[in-house]
C-alpha cells in the first residue's frame, strides 16, 4: 500500500520479500497490480517446511533467515542504501537489522504491525494459549531485545506497543517513533470487484449476511458474545424476520487449513445461536477477502479484551461503504478513529441494556432492509489514506537517516 507513493516523497524503495515457491500461506496474484512495476523485488530461498516440521519449526522466519541474511548483504556490499525497513510480522527475522547495521552502518526501522514478545497469554489458561506457546513465548523473549536495542526507529499500529518497547528498552526511548496504521488503499477495492468472479463464493445469497473476516481467539469472547446475546434476543422475539439472518466468521485461525481450532462457534452454541452462525476457520486471500465484504450486506468488526487491540485493518471494510457494527474494548483507540469516520455503530463491550438494544435495532433494521450505509467523513478518508500514512513513514525514516 506504501509502495505506490514513496517515491512521491522522495524515497526509492527495492522490496526483498520470501519467494512464494516457499510459503505455505494463501496465495493472491493480485497482489503484484498495484505494485509499480520499476520496483525492483528481490526473492530469497527458505528451507522446506516438510523438512523442517519434522523438528518442530515451521516459522518461515526461521526457516529463511539464512537465506535473508546471505542475499540483503550482497546487495549492501554492491549498492548504498539509506535505511532498511522491517514492515512483516514475521518478527525474528529483525534482529538481521542489528546485524546489517554493524556491518554496513545502515540504521533501520521495525514497523510492529502487532505485539512481537508479550505477557498477554503467561497468564491465561492453557486451552487459550496459541499452538507452540511455550516455545514462541521463550523465542520472541530472546530475540526482540537483539533487535530493538539498535533500532533507528519504531513504527507502530498502536501507541501502546511503542509505550511497552520504549519503557523495556531504555536504549532506544529517544529514537523516532509514530503510530502509523494500514491506510485506506482504494485501488484495491477496484481490483477485487473486477476480479470477484474468480473467488469461490462463500456467502448465501439467501440469507441477511454479516460478515466479519479476521482472526478469532478467546480476547474476543467479550465482543462476540454481546453481538450473539442481540441476536438470541431477535430470535426469541421475532423468529420469523431473524431466522434468515446469517452471520459469517472467515479466517479465524493461523493454523494450517484443516488443523484449526473453532473458537466462536463455542460462544454461539453458549448463546443458542449457532444455527444463525458459520465460522470458517482456514484464512482466505487479501482479494477474496475484499470481494467478499463486498458482497456482503453488512460488516462486523468485534474488538479484543485487550485494550491495545486497534483492528488495524478497518479501513477495507470501510472502503466498502457497506453498513458497519463495531464492538471494542472501551479504552481501545479503534473507537476514536471509527468515530472519526462518523460511523454511528460503535460501541464497546461493557454490559449495557442500552447498548444491547442499539445493536438489537441494528439487526432488526438489517434483517428488515432498511439499515441506511454509512457516509464517511472525507477529511477522515484523506488522514487516513494510504498516501497519506506514507507520507508519515517518510517523515520518520528522514528523521532516523538525518
Amino acid at each position: 500500500m506504501s509502495l505506490p507513493y514513496f517515491k512521491q516523497f522522495g524515497w526509492e524503495a527495492e522490496v526483498v520479500t520470501v519467494d512464494p515457491a516457499y510459503s505455505e500461506m494463501v496465495k493472491d496474484d493480485l497482489l503484484m497490480q498495484s505494485v509499480p512495476p520499476d520496483i525492483p523485488i528481490h526473492y530469497v530461498k527458505a528451507f522446506s517446511k516438510s523438512w523442517t516440521s519434522k523438528f518442530g519449526l515451521g516459522s518461515l522466519a526461521l526457516r529463511s533467515m539464512i537465506f535473508y541474511r546471505a542475499k540483503v548483504s550482497r546487495i549492501l556490499e554492491r549498492t548504498h542504501y539509506d535505511l532498511i525497513y522491517f514492515s512483516t510480522t514475521q518478527f525474528p527475522l529483525c534482529i538481521l537489522g542489528a546485524y546489517w547495521k554493524k556491518r554496513f552502518g545502515v540504521p533501520y526501522v521495525i514497523d510492529m504491525q502487532d505485539p512481537w514478545h508479550s505477557e498477554y497469554y503467561k497468564s491465561k489458561p492453557k486451552h487459550e494459549r496459541p499452538k507452540k506457546y511455550w516455545f514462541s513465548y521463550r523465542l520472541n523473549k530472546n530475540l526482540e531485545p537483539i533487535a530493538m536495542k539498535s533500532a533507528g526507529g519504531l513504527i507502530s499500529v498502536s501507541d501502546d506497543y511503542i509505550t511497552d518497547l520504549k519503557t523495556r528498552y531504555p536504549e532506544i526511548k529517544n529514537i523516532p517513533a509514530a503510530t502509523i496504521t494500514f491506510g485506506a488503499f482504494e485501488p484495491d477495492m477496484q481490483i477485487a470487484k473486477d476480479n470477484a468472479a474468480k473467488f469461490e463464493p462463500l456467502l448465501d445469497k439467501r440469507s441477511v449476511s454479516l460478515v466479519y473476516i479476521g482472526r478469532g481467539g478467546a480476547d474476543m469472547y467479550k465482543a462476540v458474545a454481546k453481538l450473539f446475546r442481540s441476536l438470541k434476543q431477535g430470535l426469541e422475539k421475532e423468529p420469523e424476520k431473524f431466522k434468515k439472518f446469517r452471520v459469517y466468521f472467515i479466517g479465524t485461525s493461523y493454523a494450517p487449513a484443516g488443523q484449526a481450532k473453532q473458537t466462536i462457534m463455542p460462544v454461539a452454541e453458549e448463546f443458542g445461536v449457532n444455527n444463525m452462525v458459520t465460522e470458517i476457520t482456514d484464512r482466505i486471500s487479501y482479494f477474496h477477502t475484499l470481494a467478499t465484504l463486498q458482497q456482503a450486506d453488512a460488516l462486523f468488526i468485534p474488538g479484543s479484551d485487550d485494550p491495545r487491540y486497534t483492528a488495524s485493518k478497518i479501513y477495507p471494510y470501510l472502503l466498502t461503504e457497506k453498513p458497519l457494527l463495531a464492538i471494542f474494548h472501551p479504552e481501545s483507540p479503534a473507537i476514536e478513529v471509527l468515530n472519526e469516520f462518523g460511523l454511528e455503530h460503535v460501541y464497546n463491550f461493557e454490559n449495557s441494556a442500552e447498548t444491547d438494544e442499539q445493536i438489537f435495532d441494528f439487526l432488526t433494521q438489517l434483517v428488515e432492509g432498511t439499515l441506511v450505509s454509512p457516509k464517511l467523513n472525507i477529511e477522515a478518508e484523506k488522514k487516513y489514506s494510504a498516501e497519506n500514512m506514507t507520507r508519515r513513514q517518510c517523515e520518520l525514516f528522514e528523521q532516523v537517516v538525518l
